[in-house]
């Protein structure tokens, strides 16, 4: 297949690297770095370890009753309920 290729500088760089290093003609170093970089794109992700949130202790309920609101409001706000 032939087609018209417009190449950012970066990547033109490194293929006239790559073309020198292994004296590979433009068209085998284009094949094989696609080649390489869409097996990669496509292949699937391996599935990463769930992660997990250690527990803490919080220590025990300050207030007796978490539905009296009231109560709640004093406990957190340092007044003394009785």
């Amino acid at each position: 297949m032939r087609t018209t290729l417009t190449l950012d500088e970066d990547v033109a760089a490194l293929l006239r690297r790559a073309r020198q290093s292994r004296r590979a003609t433009l068209k085998e170093v284009v094949n094989e770095a696609l080649r390489q970089g869409l097996r990669q794109m496509t292949a699937p992700t391996p599935p990463s370890a769930p992660y997990q949130t250690r527990t803490v202790s919080l220590g025990r309920c300050l207030v007796g009753d978490l539905d009296d609101i009231a109560e709640v409001l004093a406990v957190a706000e340092g007044e003394n309920f009785a």
